[in-house]
Protein backbone atom coordinates (compact mmCIF):
# COMPACT_ATOMS: atom_id res chain seq x y z
CA UNK A 1 0.00 0.00 0.00
CA UNK A 2 1.18 3.53 -0.82
CA UNK A 3 0.03 7.06 -0.25
CA UNK A 4 -1.14 8.27 -3.65
CA UNK A 5 -1.23 11.84 -2.41
CA UNK A 6 -0.84 14.02 0.65
CA UNK A 7 -3.33 16.72 -0.30
CA UNK A 8 -3.25 20.08 1.46
CA UNK A 9 -6.29 22.35 1.45
CA UNK A 10 -5.47 26.06 1.59
CA UNK A 11 -7.03 29.37 0.60
CA UNK A 12 -4.11 31.16 -1.12
CA UNK A 13 -5.85 34.53 -1.34
CA UNK A 14 -5.93 36.80 -4.38
CA UNK A 15 -3.63 38.34 -5.33
CA UNK A 16 -1.68 35.30 -4.22
CA UNK A 17 -0.53 35.44 -0.60
CA UNK A 18 2.70 33.45 -0.60
CA UNK A 19 2.75 33.57 3.20
CA UNK A 20 -0.27 31.24 3.15
CA UNK A 21 1.96 28.51 1.68
CA UNK A 22 4.78 28.76 4.24
CA UNK A 23 3.11 26.46 6.79
CA UNK A 24 2.43 24.02 3.94
CA UNK A 25 6.09 24.01 2.91
CA UNK A 26 7.15 23.13 6.46
CA UNK A 27 4.42 20.52 6.70
CA UNK A 28 5.23 18.79 3.39
CA UNK A 29 8.89 18.35 4.29
CA UNK A 30 7.96 16.84 7.65
CA UNK A 31 5.14 14.70 6.24
CA UNK A 32 7.26 13.06 3.57
CA UNK A 33 9.88 12.21 6.17
CA UNK A 34 7.46 10.96 8.82
CA UNK A 35 5.38 8.76 6.52
CA UNK A 36 8.50 7.33 4.90
CA UNK A 37 9.88 6.41 8.32
CA UNK A 38 6.54 4.75 9.10
CA UNK A 39 6.96 2.57 5.98
CA UNK A 40 4.66 4.40 3.54
CA UNK A 41 5.88 5.65 0.17
CA UNK A 42 4.44 9.05 -0.69
CA UNK A 43 3.91 9.23 -4.45
CA UNK A 44 2.81 12.86 -4.75
CA UNK A 45 2.06 15.97 -2.73
CA UNK A 46 -0.77 18.25 -3.83
CA UNK A 47 -2.54 21.50 -3.05
CA UNK A 48 -6.26 22.18 -3.46
CA UNK A 49 -7.87 25.62 -3.19
CA UNK A 50 -11.47 26.73 -2.79
CA UNK A 51 -13.38 26.94 -6.10
CA UNK A 52 -11.38 29.43 -8.11
CA UNK A 53 -14.28 31.86 -8.74
CA UNK A 54 -14.43 32.33 -4.96
CA UNK A 55 -10.67 32.88 -4.71
CA UNK A 56 -10.43 35.50 -7.46
CA UNK A 57 -13.92 36.94 -6.99
CA UNK A 58 -15.03 35.97 -10.49
CA UNK A 59 -14.91 33.18 -13.03
CA UNK A 60 -13.00 35.36 -15.48
CA UNK A 61 -10.62 33.18 -17.55
CA UNK A 62 -7.78 35.71 -17.38
CA UNK A 63 -7.89 35.78 -13.58
CA UNK A 64 -8.09 31.98 -13.42
CA UNK A 65 -5.00 31.60 -15.64
CA UNK A 66 -3.08 34.14 -13.57
CA UNK A 67 -4.03 32.34 -10.35
CA UNK A 68 -3.01 28.96 -11.81
CA UNK A 69 0.36 30.19 -13.03
CA UNK A 70 1.19 32.10 -9.86
CA UNK A 71 0.09 29.22 -7.64
CA UNK A 72 2.02 26.48 -9.40
CA UNK A 73 5.12 28.71 -9.43
CA UNK A 74 4.80 29.13 -5.66
CA UNK A 75 3.81 25.51 -5.03
CA UNK A 76 6.88 23.87 -6.53
CA UNK A 77 9.41 25.49 -4.17
CA UNK A 78 7.09 24.48 -1.34
CA UNK A 79 7.50 20.83 -2.31
CA UNK A 80 4.08 20.44 -3.96
CA UNK A 81 3.81 18.47 -7.20
CA UNK A 82 0.30 19.38 -8.38
CA UNK A 83 -2.37 21.99 -7.80
CA UNK A 84 -6.16 21.83 -8.12
CA UNK A 85 -8.05 25.12 -8.44
CA UNK A 86 -11.24 23.55 -7.16
CA UNK A 87 -14.31 23.59 -9.34
CA UNK A 88 -16.45 25.87 -11.42
CA UNK A 89 -19.69 27.20 -9.97
CA UNK A 90 -23.03 26.93 -11.83
CA UNK A 91 -23.86 30.52 -10.86
CA UNK A 92 -20.71 31.67 -12.71
CA UNK A 93 -21.17 30.67 -16.34
CA UNK A 94 -17.86 32.20 -17.36
CA UNK A 95 -16.00 29.93 -14.93
CA UNK A 96 -16.58 26.95 -17.25
CA UNK A 97 -14.98 28.90 -20.09
CA UNK A 98 -11.86 29.33 -17.92
CA UNK A 99 -11.07 25.60 -17.79
CA UNK A 100 -9.49 25.19 -21.21
CA UNK A 101 -7.27 28.31 -20.99
CA UNK A 102 -5.97 27.18 -17.59
CA UNK A 103 -5.19 23.67 -18.87
CA UNK A 104 -3.51 25.07 -21.99
CA UNK A 105 -1.41 27.53 -19.97
CA UNK A 106 -0.16 25.00 -17.38
CA UNK A 107 1.04 21.41 -17.06
CA UNK A 108 0.36 20.45 -13.45
CA UNK A 109 -2.92 22.21 -12.65
CA UNK A 110 -6.20 20.30 -12.32
CA UNK A 111 -9.79 21.58 -12.17
CA UNK A 112 -13.32 20.33 -11.64
CA UNK A 113 -16.65 21.33 -13.13
CA UNK A 114 -19.73 21.33 -10.92
CA UNK A 115 -22.79 19.52 -12.33
CA UNK A 116 -25.16 20.16 -9.44
CA UNK A 117 -26.69 23.30 -7.99
CA UNK A 118 -28.74 23.79 -4.83
CA UNK A 119 -29.12 20.03 -4.41
CA UNK A 120 -30.50 19.56 -7.90
CA UNK A 121 -29.43 18.64 -11.43
CA UNK A 122 -28.31 21.69 -13.38
CA UNK A 123 -28.92 21.12 -17.08
CA UNK A 124 -26.89 24.22 -18.04
CA UNK A 125 -23.96 23.00 -15.92
CA UNK A 126 -24.18 19.54 -17.50
CA UNK A 127 -24.01 21.12 -20.95
CA UNK A 128 -21.12 23.38 -19.92
CA UNK A 129 -19.08 20.44 -18.61
CA UNK A 130 -19.75 18.50 -21.81
CA UNK A 131 -18.44 21.46 -23.80
CA UNK A 132 -15.33 21.58 -21.61
CA UNK A 133 -14.60 17.88 -22.18
CA UNK A 134 -15.21 18.25 -25.91
CA UNK A 135 -12.89 21.25 -26.12
CA UNK A 136 -10.12 19.74 -24.00
CA UNK A 137 -10.03 16.64 -26.20
CA UNK A 138 -8.48 18.78 -28.95
CA UNK A 139 -5.76 20.36 -26.81
CA UNK A 140 -3.38 17.39 -27.15
CA UNK A 141 -3.25 14.83 -29.99
CA UNK A 142 -4.17 11.90 -27.72
CA UNK A 143 -6.91 13.68 -25.76
CA UNK A 144 -4.71 13.56 -22.66
CA UNK A 145 -5.69 17.03 -21.44
CA UNK A 146 -8.94 15.62 -20.07
CA UNK A 147 -6.89 13.80 -17.44
CA UNK A 148 -6.80 17.14 -15.61
CA UNK A 149 -10.54 17.78 -15.59
CA UNK A 150 -13.46 15.98 -13.98
CA UNK A 151 -17.15 16.82 -13.84
CA UNK A 152 -18.37 16.66 -10.22
CA UNK A 153 -21.81 15.64 -9.00
CA UNK A 154 -22.62 15.97 -5.29
CA UNK A 155 -18.92 15.98 -4.36
CA UNK A 156 -18.25 17.70 -1.01
CA UNK A 157 -15.14 19.66 -0.13
CA UNK A 158 -12.18 17.79 1.33
CA UNK A 159 -11.84 14.85 -1.08
CA UNK A 160 -8.06 14.36 -1.53
CA UNK A 161 -8.17 12.68 -4.97
CA UNK A 162 -7.64 14.96 -7.98
CA UNK A 163 -9.40 16.42 -9.96
CA UNK A 164 -12.26 16.28 -7.41
CA UNK A 165 -10.39 18.08 -4.63
CA UNK A 166 -11.41 21.51 -3.38
CA UNK A 167 -11.22 23.41 -0.11
CA UNK A 168 -14.27 24.56 1.82
CA UNK A 169 -12.31 27.54 3.08
CA UNK A 170 -11.16 28.40 6.56
CA UNK A 171 -8.17 26.89 8.30
CA UNK A 172 -5.59 24.90 6.29
CA UNK A 173 -6.04 21.13 6.36
CA UNK A 174 -4.62 17.96 4.87
CA UNK A 175 -5.91 14.52 3.93
CA UNK A 176 -4.49 11.31 2.50
CA UNK A 177 -5.52 9.69 -0.78
CA UNK A 178 -4.46 6.04 -0.62
CA UNK A 179 -3.35 3.60 -3.31
CA UNK A 180 -4.54 0.44 -1.61
CA UNK A 181 -6.06 -1.90 -4.19
CA UNK A 182 -3.41 -4.45 -3.22
CA UNK A 183 -5.08 -4.85 0.19
CA UNK A 184 -8.24 -6.11 -1.49
CA UNK A 185 -6.30 -8.34 -3.91
CA UNK A 186 -4.52 -10.03 -1.00
CA UNK A 187 -7.57 -10.30 1.26
CA UNK A 188 -9.88 -11.74 -1.38
CA UNK A 189 -7.31 -13.97 -3.06
CA UNK A 190 -6.43 -15.78 0.17
CA UNK A 191 -9.96 -16.16 1.58
CA UNK A 192 -12.03 -19.36 1.53
CA UNK A 193 -15.36 -17.65 2.29
CA UNK A 194 -16.91 -14.24 1.73
CA UNK A 195 -17.01 -13.70 5.48
CA UNK A 196 -13.29 -14.37 5.68
CA UNK A 197 -12.63 -12.05 2.73
CA UNK A 198 -14.56 -9.26 4.40
CA UNK A 199 -12.94 -9.73 7.80
CA UNK A 200 -9.46 -9.85 6.30
CA UNK A 201 -9.90 -6.65 4.27
CA UNK A 202 -11.45 -4.73 7.17
CA UNK A 203 -8.59 -5.81 9.43
CA UNK A 204 -5.95 -4.75 6.87
CA UNK A 205 -7.58 -1.35 6.34
CA UNK A 206 -7.94 -0.68 10.05
CA UNK A 207 -4.36 -1.76 10.75
CA UNK A 208 -2.95 0.68 8.20
CA UNK A 209 -5.43 3.38 9.20
CA UNK A 210 -4.17 3.27 12.78
CA UNK A 211 -0.58 3.73 11.66
CA UNK A 212 -1.44 6.48 9.20
CA UNK A 213 -3.61 8.34 11.68
CA UNK A 214 -0.91 8.23 14.35
CA UNK A 215 1.56 9.93 12.00
CA UNK A 216 -1.09 12.38 10.79
CA UNK A 217 -2.09 13.41 14.31
CA UNK A 218 1.55 13.98 15.21
CA UNK A 219 1.98 16.18 12.13
CA UNK A 220 -1.22 18.03 13.00
CA UNK A 221 0.20 18.95 16.41
CA UNK A 222 3.65 19.82 15.11
CA UNK A 223 2.71 21.79 11.98
CA UNK A 224 -0.69 23.29 12.71
CA UNK A 225 -2.56 21.90 9.69
CA UNK A 226 -5.80 20.15 10.60
CA UNK A 227 -5.96 16.44 9.74
CA UNK A 228 -9.16 15.98 7.72
CA UNK A 229 -9.05 12.19 7.32
CA UNK A 230 -8.26 9.25 5.05
CA UNK A 231 -9.75 8.32 1.70
CA UNK A 232 -9.49 4.52 1.40
CA UNK A 233 -10.95 4.39 -2.10
CA UNK A 234 -8.47 1.58 -2.91
CA UNK A 235 -6.99 3.33 -5.92
CA UNK A 236 -5.28 0.87 -8.30
CA UNK A 237 -2.08 0.97 -10.35
CA UNK A 238 -1.77 -0.68 -13.78
CA UNK A 239 -0.30 -3.95 -12.56
CA UNK A 240 -2.37 -7.12 -11.90
CA UNK A 241 -1.32 -7.33 -8.24
CA UNK A 242 -2.50 -3.73 -7.75
CA UNK A 243 -5.77 -4.08 -9.67
CA UNK A 244 -9.18 -3.55 -8.14
CA UNK A 245 -10.51 -5.54 -11.09
CA UNK A 246 -8.33 -8.47 -10.02
CA UNK A 247 -9.69 -8.17 -6.47
CA UNK A 248 -13.29 -8.29 -7.70
CA UNK A 249 -12.59 -11.27 -9.95
CA UNK A 250 -10.94 -13.05 -7.02
CA UNK A 251 -14.41 -13.24 -5.48
CA UNK A 252 -15.42 -15.63 -8.27
CA UNK A 253 -16.22 -13.56 -11.34
CA UNK A 254 -15.12 -15.14 -14.62
CA UNK A 255 -14.61 -11.62 -15.98
CA UNK A 256 -15.54 -8.21 -14.62
CA UNK A 257 -18.44 -6.88 -16.65
CA UNK A 258 -20.44 -10.10 -16.67
CA UNK A 259 -23.33 -11.05 -14.43
CA UNK A 260 -22.37 -11.08 -10.78
CA UNK A 261 -20.14 -8.02 -11.15
CA UNK A 262 -22.68 -5.73 -9.54
CA UNK A 263 -22.88 -8.01 -6.51
CA UNK A 264 -19.09 -8.14 -6.25
CA UNK A 265 -18.87 -4.36 -6.41
CA UNK A 266 -21.56 -4.00 -3.75
CA UNK A 267 -19.77 -6.50 -1.52
CA UNK A 268 -16.48 -4.62 -1.73
CA UNK A 269 -18.13 -1.24 -1.15
CA UNK A 270 -20.03 -2.60 1.84
CA UNK A 271 -16.80 -4.01 3.25
CA UNK A 272 -15.16 -0.58 3.02
CA UNK A 273 -18.14 0.89 4.88
CA UNK A 274 -17.58 -1.53 7.77
CA UNK A 275 -14.01 -0.44 8.44
CA UNK A 276 -13.46 2.13 11.20
CA UNK A 277 -11.13 5.07 10.50
CA UNK A 278 -11.34 8.89 10.15
CA UNK A 279 -12.97 9.46 6.77
CA UNK A 280 -12.97 12.14 4.14
CA UNK A 281 -13.66 12.08 0.42
CA UNK A 282 -15.19 9.09 -1.39
CA UNK A 283 -14.10 5.94 0.49
CA UNK A 284 -15.78 3.92 -2.22
CA UNK A 285 -14.87 1.65 -5.10
CA UNK A 286 -12.77 3.36 -7.76
CA UNK A 287 -12.99 1.82 -11.25
CA UNK A 288 -10.67 3.91 -13.46
CA UNK A 289 -10.49 2.03 -16.75
CA UNK A 290 -7.08 3.21 -17.89
CA UNK A 291 -5.43 3.09 -14.44
CA UNK A 292 -6.20 -0.58 -13.79
CA UNK A 293 -4.66 -3.48 -15.75
CA UNK A 294 -7.68 -5.79 -15.44
CA UNK A 295 -10.26 -3.08 -16.11
CA UNK A 296 -8.32 -2.00 -19.19
CA UNK A 297 -8.16 -5.62 -20.39
CA UNK A 298 -11.88 -6.26 -19.85
CA UNK A 299 -12.77 -3.04 -21.64
CA UNK A 300 -10.51 -4.03 -24.54
CA UNK A 301 -12.24 -7.42 -24.70
CA UNK A 302 -15.65 -5.76 -24.84
CA UNK A 303 -16.77 -7.27 -21.53
CA UNK A 304 -16.83 -3.96 -19.66
CA UNK A 305 -18.84 -1.03 -21.05
CA UNK A 306 -19.68 2.54 -20.08
CA UNK A 307 -23.14 1.36 -19.02
CA UNK A 308 -21.62 -1.33 -16.78
CA UNK A 309 -19.39 1.22 -15.05
CA UNK A 310 -22.33 3.53 -14.46
CA UNK A 311 -24.39 0.64 -13.10
CA UNK A 312 -21.69 -0.32 -10.60
CA UNK A 313 -21.51 3.30 -9.46
CA UNK A 314 -25.03 2.87 -8.12
CA UNK A 315 -23.77 0.54 -5.38
CA UNK A 316 -20.28 1.94 -4.82
CA UNK A 317 -17.87 3.88 -6.83
CA UNK A 318 -16.67 7.31 -7.75
CA UNK A 319 -18.42 7.38 -11.13
CA UNK A 320 -16.78 7.16 -14.56
CA UNK A 321 -13.02 7.63 -14.42
CA UNK A 322 -10.39 7.70 -17.19
CA UNK A 323 -12.86 6.30 -19.71
CA UNK A 324 -11.51 6.37 -23.31
CA UNK A 325 -14.19 7.47 -25.77
CA UNK A 326 -14.45 8.05 -29.54
CA UNK A 327 -12.82 11.25 -30.72
CA UNK A 328 -15.96 12.28 -32.58
CA UNK A 329 -18.15 12.10 -29.47
CA UNK A 330 -20.43 15.13 -29.69
CA UNK A 331 -21.14 17.63 -26.96
CA UNK A 332 -24.70 16.31 -26.90
CA UNK A 333 -23.60 12.68 -26.46
CA UNK A 334 -21.21 13.64 -23.67
CA UNK A 335 -23.93 15.69 -21.98
CA UNK A 336 -26.24 12.67 -21.97
CA UNK A 337 -23.62 10.61 -20.10
CA UNK A 338 -22.98 13.41 -17.63
CA UNK A 339 -26.71 13.81 -17.02
CA UNK A 340 -26.97 10.14 -16.02
CA UNK A 341 -24.00 10.48 -13.65
CA UNK A 342 -25.53 13.59 -12.09
CA UNK A 343 -28.99 12.08 -11.67
CA UNK A 344 -27.51 8.97 -10.07
CA UNK A 345 -25.46 11.02 -7.62
CA UNK A 346 -28.34 13.26 -6.58
CA UNK A 347 -30.98 10.54 -6.39
CA UNK A 348 -28.74 8.29 -4.28
CA UNK A 349 -27.27 11.13 -2.23
CA UNK A 350 -23.66 10.21 -3.03
CA UNK A 351 -20.63 11.83 -4.68
CA UNK A 352 -19.81 10.80 -8.25
CA UNK A 353 -17.42 12.16 -10.85
CA UNK A 354 -16.89 11.76 -14.58
CA UNK A 355 -13.45 11.97 -16.16
CA UNK A 356 -14.19 11.22 -19.80
CA UNK A 357 -11.41 11.10 -22.40
CA UNK A 358 -12.44 11.40 -26.06
CA UNK A 359 -9.37 10.53 -28.15
CA UNK A 360 -9.05 12.42 -31.47
CA UNK A 361 -9.01 10.18 -34.53
CA UNK A 362 -10.10 7.08 -32.61
CA UNK A 363 -13.33 5.14 -33.05
CA UNK A 364 -15.05 2.65 -30.79
CA UNK A 365 -12.95 -0.53 -30.67
CA UNK A 366 -9.69 1.14 -31.68
CA UNK A 367 -6.71 0.46 -29.38
CA UNK A 368 -5.41 3.28 -27.21
CA UNK A 369 -1.73 4.20 -27.31
CA UNK A 370 -1.06 6.32 -24.24
CA UNK A 371 2.56 6.53 -23.09
CA UNK A 372 1.98 7.19 -19.39
CA UNK A 373 3.23 5.17 -16.42
CA UNK A 374 -0.12 5.39 -14.62
CA UNK A 375 -2.11 4.06 -17.63
CA UNK A 376 -2.69 0.59 -19.03
CA UNK A 377 -3.73 0.74 -22.66
CA UNK A 378 -7.13 -0.55 -23.66
CA UNK A 379 -9.68 0.09 -26.42
CA UNK A 380 -12.03 2.97 -27.08
CA UNK A 381 -15.43 2.37 -25.50
CA UNK A 382 -18.61 3.03 -27.42
CA UNK A 383 -21.26 5.57 -26.44
CA UNK A 384 -24.88 4.45 -26.77
CA UNK A 385 -27.67 6.69 -27.96
CA UNK A 386 -27.70 10.13 -29.52
CA UNK A 387 -28.50 13.67 -28.53
CA UNK A 388 -30.97 14.65 -25.86
CA UNK A 389 -33.97 16.65 -26.94
CA UNK A 390 -37.14 18.11 -25.57
CA UNK A 391 -37.30 18.93 -21.89
CA UNK A 392 -33.98 17.28 -21.04
CA UNK A 393 -32.23 19.66 -23.43
CA UNK A 394 -33.54 22.70 -21.59
CA UNK A 395 -31.94 25.10 -19.13
CA UNK A 396 -33.64 24.10 -15.90
CA UNK A 397 -32.20 23.02 -12.59
CA UNK A 398 -34.48 20.34 -11.24
CA UNK A 399 -34.47 18.69 -7.81
CA UNK A 400 -34.28 14.96 -7.21
CA UNK A 401 -35.04 13.53 -3.79
CA UNK A 402 -33.65 10.25 -2.47
CA UNK A 403 -36.22 7.48 -2.47
CA UNK A 404 -37.94 7.25 0.94
CA UNK A 405 -36.89 4.31 3.06
CA UNK A 406 -39.28 1.35 3.10
CA UNK A 407 -41.19 1.20 6.38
Amino acid sequence: MKIRSITCFVDPGWPLDRAALRPVETFIAAARREFDEAGYEVQTTRLATPPFPRVTGSGDPHSAVSLAQDLIAAARPAGLDYVCLGSTLPASTESYAAIRPVVEATQDVFLGGMLTAAGGVSLPAVRQCAEVIHGLSAVLPNGFANLRFAALANVPAGAPFFPAAYHAGGEPAFALALEAADLAVAAFGQASTLAEARTSLVAAIEKHALSLEAVARSLEQACGLRFAGLDFTLAPFPQPELSIGAALEALGLPALGGSGSLAAAAFLADTLDRASFPRTGFNGLMLPVLEDAVLAQRAAEGTLTVQDLLLYSAVCGTGLDTVPLPGDASVEALAAVLLDVTALAVRLGKPLTARLMPVPGKRAGDPTDFDFAFFANSRILALKGGSLGGLLAGDETFPLSPRPAVK
